[in-house]
C-alpha cells in the first residue's frame, strides 16, 4: 500500500466502524470526505476537537461531506466515546496502524520526557473521486472545524 499524496487518489483502505460494519473508502466514493486523526478517545483535545465537528456535522453535511475519525483504540472505546459526546458520524479503529501509516501520522511524540510513537492530530480532505485535496498537520483544535468546513465548501 502506497501513501497518500496532495492531488493523487488515496489508496483504498477499510476499517471496523462503530456501526459495526467494515467501513471502506470505496463506500465513501461519490461525496467530500473528511478524515481526521485524533492520538485518543476521551482525553480532552480529542474531545474538544470530536465536538468541533459534531457541532458543525449539519453544515458539513449540507456542504456534500462525510466526517470519520480515526484513532488506534478499539472498538468498544469508540463507542463510549461516540455515545458520551453524541458524535453523529462514524469513528473507525485503527490499532494495526494501516491507515495511520497511509497518511503518515504515526509520529515520535514526547510526553513526560519520555519519546513514544503516536497518531499527530492531522485532517484530510478528500473529493467525491477520491483525491487527497487538503490536508492539516499538527492540527491546533481552536477553529479548526470551521476551517475545515470552508475548505470542504470550496470543493
Amino acid at each position: 500500500m502506497g501513501t497518500a499524496a496532495l492531488g493523487q487518489p488515496v489508496p483504498p483502505f477499510e476499517l471496523p466502524a462503530t456501526s459495526g460494519e467494515t467501513w471502506t473508502l470505496r463506500a465513501a466514493a461519490g461525496s467530500k470526505l473528511v478524515v481526521y486523526f485524533y492520538p485518543r478517545d476521551m482525553t480532552s483535545g480529542c474531545t474538544l476537537e470530536g465536538r468541533g465537528f459534531r457541532d458543525l456535522y449539519p453544515a458539513f453535511r449540507r456542504a456534500g461531506a462525510a466526517i470519520v475519525g480515526i484513532s488506534r483504540d478499539s472498538l468498544a472505546s469508540h463507542l463510549k466515546f461516540k455515545a458520551k459526546d453524541r458524535l453523529p458520524f462514524e469513528l473507525l479503529s485503527d490499532p494495526d496502524e494501516r491507515a495511520c501509516r497511509l497518511f503518515a501520522v504515526i509520529k515520535e511524540k514526547t510526553l513526560y520526557g519520555r519519546k513514544h510513537l503516536g497518531i499527530e492530530r492531522s485532517t484530510f480532505l478528500i473529493d467525491g473521486r477520491g483525491v487527497l485535496r487538503r490536508e492539516w498537520r499538527k492540527v491546533k483544535v481552536q477553529g479548526h472545524a470551521e476551517e475545515v468546513l470552508e475548505a470542504a465548501k470550496s470543493l
